[in-house]
């Protein structure tokens, strides 16, 4: 085995694995904190990279370092944007110290793959310093939430994709079914007549609506306080520095970045990742509405409500044969509730902050990178695996709304609220159809009743049958100016 090296921090001297691209911060970190027992999540680091690729480009043109020393960082920088580097981070995702472990994990990969990189082993920081070189005008407080920042937005990104793709198939659906009518059901009951395409047209709206919300999120994320250092006040980095850090990330990650105003406020605050988290929770209630809809609409598919088949993904039983469970809309279930829970978590975290920093940003930022993650893979396999082919027991909502008393609300306007009562309850103790009692008195003839629950006549707005009072007609003596 490879002899350890040896490397020293205020608290003494400690062994670091020879070939170890992380150093002694990293290692008393993994001492200090089996806490989740997962590193830190990848969008982070990955957004990290980006964050110090930023300050090495600063630096370097401000001229703080050899043409040599940048050659070696800037590559290293690079690898850990694209995930290269992403094994050597290894500091638990939860830690005390706001976050300074990550940072400080960060700093020693990059120092020692830079080494690597000018054909020297790790821990040679005489020639490349973790601190003095990789955190040069730089603190824990103003790259870990900037990097959390830009991370966020990213997947704000491909979430707000996949949740155009559900909209569009949601919208496909209301036009393919639009000619199914049904019952609305309404507190669990028969309700009135509408259509399966009507339905599929309100969940595309709901997501319709997050989309739009998850979209603006980005706008809340956009302003950073890169440049602040430990408090906001910018401590220790030159104003040329401060002014331009900003730029070059912007330039890095084609994202519409901005230093904040205040950079105290920025540094102290973590407000707007509630907000955000909040829009996150917003989408998830909508996920898990539309989720448990379905899974009614499918129930059965023998003895339940059945109007739906969801597409079949895997068998539902151990024991009973030919089961099937609606498994997307139970796992979509399942991520929309733990979105849930982080919304609560990171709030509280985010109301916990002191005074000029909140040394709770590992739990903000694993939660609110979990949510979005899930979000985005919910929105997938909900879409793929379950909306893009939903089909339709046609044969079962025809036969019912002949029946059900829901109907008689479609023909209030022929023959009045007390009549369709008379004619529910003939219906009930006869065990006749609503249709044949219709029929049987002559109230309508097949052809208007036929036409009456036709989709569209359940699906256009309010009703074209006026009474006489009512008629604009009737009322043009009183008001001259009608017409």
């Amino acid at each position: 085995m490879t002899t350890p090296r040896t490397e020293t921090d205020l608290l003494g001297p400690k062994q670091v694995p020879a070939d170890a691209l992380y150093g002694i911060h990293t290692v008393r970190a993994i001492e200090n904190f089996p806490l989740a027992r997962r590193p830190v999540r990848a969008p982070l680091i990955h957004a990290y990279g980006a964050v110090k690729l930023a300050c090495a480009l600063t630096n370097h043109d401000l001229g703080w370092w050899s043409e040599k020393t940048f050659s070696a960082i800037e590559p290293a920088c690079r690898e850990m944007m694209a995930g290269q580097l992403n094994p050597h981070i290894v500091v638990d995702a939860l830690q005390g110290g706001a976050g300074t472990s990550t940072n400080m994990n960060v700093n020693e990969v990059l120092a020692n793959r830079a080494l690597q990189i000018l054909g020297l082993p790790p821990g040679r920081y005489d020639t490349l310093h973790p601190l003095e070189d990789l955190n040069l005008h730089q603190s824990t407080n103003d790259t870990y939430p900037t990097a959390l920042r830009v991370a966020a937005i990213q997947q704000i990104r491909l979430l707000e994709g996949n949740l155009v793709g559900l909209i569009e198939s949601f919208q496909s659906q209301e036009k393919r079914l639009a000619h199914v009518v049904k019952i609305g059901r309404t507190e669990m009951q028969d309700a009135v007549l509408t259509t399966l395409g009507r339905e599929m047209s309100a969940y595309a709206e709901a997501f319709g609506r997050d989309r739009w919300r998850v979209y603006k999120c980005e706008e809340r994320l956009r302003v950073v306080n890169l440049g602040g250092t430990a408090i906001g006040t910018g401590l220790g980095a030159p104003r040329r520095y401060i002014f331009r850090v900003v730029d070059q990330l912007r330039e890095i990650t084609g994202l519409g970045l901005a230093r904040a105003e205040n950079l105290v406020d920025a540094t102290q605050n973590a407000d707007v990742f509630v907000e955000v988290s909040g829009i996150l929770k917003a989408c998830a209630t909508s996920l898990l509405k539309i989720a448990s809809d379905l899974r009614f609409l499918s129930s059965g598919p023998d003895a339940g409500i059945a109007e739906l088949r969801l597409p079949p993904r895997q068998a539902g039983s151990s024991i009973m044969p030919g089961k099937i469970n609606p498994v997307i809309p139970e796992a979509v279930t399942q991520a929309a509730i733990a979105v849930m829970a982080n919304d609560q978590a990171i709030a509280h975290a985010a109301s916990l902050g002191s005074l000029e920093l909140n040394p709770f940003l590992p739990l903000i930022a694993d939660r609110l990178l979990e949510s979005l993650e899930l979000l985005t893979n919910a929105t997938d396999i909900f879409r793929r695996l379950c909306i893009d082919g939903i089909e339709v027991h046609e044969s079962c909502c025809p036969g019912r709304i002949t029946s059900v008393t829901a109907v008689l609300t479609a023909l209030l306007d022929v023959i009045g609220h007390e009549k369709a009562q008379e004619i529910a309850e003939i219906a009930k103790s006869q065990g006749r159809s609503i249709r044949d009692v219709i029929l049987a008195e002559n109230i309508l003839s097949p052809e208007e009743f036929d036409r009456r629950v036709s989709p569209e006549s359940v699906t256009q707005l309010g009703s074209s049958t006026l009474k006489k009072s009512e008629h604009p007609k009737e009322n043009r003596a009183d008001h001259p100016e009608r017409t």
